[in-house]
């Protein structure tokens, strides 16, 4: 389980299902151990639903996306993720999430309420 200055991933009653808390501005550092771990996971065989949850996010450091491994776990996505939902993302993010869900065969979708999300991805989170 990541646990990073900027974001924490929650237990969920899935085996299948990559859930993460966004908490703060994202560091370079935190978006590349973030990648290098979901690489790992695009590793193993069968696809994976994710879900990113903005709380008291602010923003990213500049050039956070851009480390080679970034780039690398962005480009597997589209072949390793099934469901990719976002939770109260900023409103220039959640259309651009929603357009290009109907561009690449990922199913995007963008949520105001957590409870919405998790009640799509028929998941809930539970203690480690």
């Amino acid at each position: 389980m990541l646990n990073l200055p900027s974001l924490i991933q929650i237990a969920t009653n899935r085996d299948d299902l990559y859930v993460f808390r966004i908490t703060a501005q994202v560091s370079t550092e935190d978006m590349t151990e973030l990648a290098a771990y979901m690489n790992d996971v695009f590793d193993q065989p069968g696809k994976v639903d994710m879900m990113l949850i903005f709380d008291r996010y602010d923003g990213a450091e500049t050039g956070a996306s851009f480390s080679w491994e970034s780039l690398k776990s962005r480009v597997r996505s589209v072949s390793n993720v099934d469901k990719y939902v976002v939770v109260g993302a900023p409103k220039h993010a959640a259309s651009l999430i929603e357009a290009m869900g109907s561009v690449i065969p990922v199913e995007a979708e963008t949520f105001d309420e957590e409870a919405s999300a998790w009640r799509y991805l028929d998941a809930e989170a539970v203690s480690e």
